[in-house]
Parts: C-alpha cells; sequence; structure tokens
C-alpha cells in the first residue's frame, strides 16, 4: 500500500530518540541505535538523542523540552511500555499529548502480530501530537523499533508517501494556536 510519488521531493525532518531505560548506556543502547540507524539512512537528521531512567518525571520533561526545540519535528521513544512496576513512559508522554493517535497503536500491533502473535498485547505503544511536534512511544526491543520504522514510520515521515504522510501536515500542526485575523 504504500507509493513514493518520485516528482516530490525529499524533505529531512529533525528527530530526537530517547531510550528508557534503568540498564542501558549509549554503548549498549541496541534499540536506540536502531531507531538512529534508521533515520539517519532514510536520510532525515538525528538531531538528538538520550536516555533517560525509568522515571516518569524525567522522561516527560526530556520529551516536553524536545516538542520545544524548534529542531525537532519528531521524538521516538523506546522502552518503558510493559506492564511491570517500571514500565512508565506512556503514564509520562500521553499527558503531553494535545491529540492522540490511535491509529498508530492499531497499526503497530498489526505488524507485530504477524511476527510475535499475542505477545503484541504485552506492550503498550502509542502516539500522539505535543506542540506541533509527532511523538511515538515504543516498546524497548530492536525488532519492535524495526517493526515501527519499517513498517510506519519510515513511509509517514516521508513527503513523497502518498496517499498522505505526516510531514505534509507539520506546517499545520499548531494552527489551532494561531491568532485568527
Amino acid at each position: 500500500m504504500t507509493r513514493i510519488d518520485d516528482t516530490r521531493p525529499f524533505l529531512p525532518i529533525g528527530i530526537a530518540v530517547l531510550t528508557v531505560s534503568d540498564t542501558r548506556t549509549l554503548s549498549d543502547d541496541k534499540s536506540g541505535d536502531t531507531l538512529a540507524a534508521r533515520i539517519t539512512d532514510a536520510g532525515h537528521r538525528l538531531v538528538d538523542r538520550a536516555i533517560v531512567p525509568d522515571d516518569k518525571e524525567r522522561i516527560a520533561a526530556r520529551v516536553h523540552a524536545w516538542t520545544l526545540s524548534d529542531e525537532i519535528d519528531v521524538v521516538i521513544t523506546t522502552g518503558g511500555t510493559g506492564f511491570t512496576g517500571r514500565d512508565v513512559t506512556p503514564e509520562a508522554v500521553e499527558p503531553l499529548f494535545e491529540k492522540r493517535m490511535d491509529g498508530f497503536s492499531e497499526v503497530f500491533h498489526r505488524i507485530s502480530y504477524d511476527k510475535i502473535g499475542t505477545s503484541t498485547i504485552q506492550s503498550r505503544a502509542t502516539g500522539g501530537v505535543a506542540n506541533a511536534t509527532f511523538i511515538f512511544v515504543l516498546p524497548g526491543s530492536p525488532g519492535a523499533c524495526k517493526d515501527a520504522w519499517d513498517g510506519i514510520l519510515k513511509w509517514q515521515l516521508d513527503y513523497r508517501h502518498l496517499p498522505c504522510n505526516f510531514v505534509e501536515i507539520m506546517p499545520r500542526l499548531d494552527e489551532h494556536l494561531r491568532r485568527r485575523g
């Protein structure tokens, strides 16, 4: 179902990646590495990358700060979407959403189901928009990051993708905040 219109230009966007983990460092962050490689291989700008522990306030603060940056169009988090006591990424990020993107979770779970079956229900992947910035909350496994990027984000973050994509609506994400004349 993906179709690229080669008559349209590729428009690189700025993306930040946040790994949520109590144990990972940049040297062993396979999920963050997976996303960073895919982002740059696609031609986008990896503007920032960080790791924070499974702490609701620190996750929310980092994501919120990135949504205020003019250089960052998209924030992708990886980790903390399960059901254990330390898994708090959705609780940290969803209150930031001005608009929730239920379709992202649904499509992610459909793709994931084809690979891991009913185990996909153990993820609370989600997406939304805050401060005119798209935010995607992914599980912490490299496989889940590959599935989300290859099956959804690669296409929706490419201006050439038809019939529609996120890049073409980015200039209008904050139109409700602009003063009407």
